[in-house]
């Protein structure tokens, strides 16, 4: 299974913005956003196609896929009802290894895959270990009973209590969280123009 390996504050510093959700690397990257703003006020300027670009590594970023995955959800996007970048965001949030990282199993995309491939996390009850597994609403994400006593696990999701969205119903004493609907976009907690990267990806 191909992931990224890229340093994850390097990528933020790089994006400007924090993509891997540590503390430090959202310091770090305010240091990226602010060395961007001297650039701009000494008048150096970024292209369209540059900030089209910028937008697309950002949300292959945040749900840590590659190129070959995005294009793969951006065709099925471009099929929905819905406007094209929010069919995609909407799809990738609801990937199993994002939720199981939004439920506080884990504090990364690259852990919550871990867990997901490694066997540990259950969909209604029954093993999933493909981290592109498409939650659907009122599936439940739970943790095999073995891995509810893993330390690193249970510290994880005992001290997230106010890492949520209001998408997802947790229940802390079973170890698991609900689907309750699909997510609204101006919920989901990231920092993209994701129409900049429908532009891009529509030429």
């Amino acid at each position: 299974m191909a992931t990224r390996r890229e340093p994850r504050f390097k990528l933020c510093r790089h994006l400007g913005v924090n993509v891997c959700g540590h503390p430090k690397a959202l310091k770090r990257a305010d240091t990226k956003k602010n060395a961007s703003a001297s650039a701009a006020r000494t008048g150096q300027k970024v292209s369209q196609y540059g900030l089209q670009l910028l937008e697309k590594q950002k949300i292959k970023a945040y749900y840590g896929i590659l190129e070959r995955q995005f294009a793969r959800y951006f065709n099925e996007a471009s099929k929905s009802d819905e406007m094209t970048g929010v069919a995609l965001l909407k799809a990738l949030e609801c990937r199993l290894d994002n939720l199981v990282y939004r439920t506080g199993f884990a504090r990364s995309i690259r852990q919550a895959r871990q867990l997901v491939t490694h066997g540990h996390i259950l969909v209604n009850g029954s093993k999933v270990d493909i981290p592109s597994y498409g939650v659907k609403v009122n599936d439940v994400i739970s943790l095999k009973e073995k891995t509810r006593t893993n330390p690193l696990v249970e510290s994880n999701f005992n001290g997230l209590v106010s890492f949520s969205v209001p998408y997802l119903e947790k229940d802390k004493a079973q170890f698991s969280a609900k689907l309750i609907r699909e997510p609204l976009r101006e919920e989901l907690p990231i920092d993209v123009t994701e129409i900049l990267a429908v532009e891009l990806y529509s030429k």
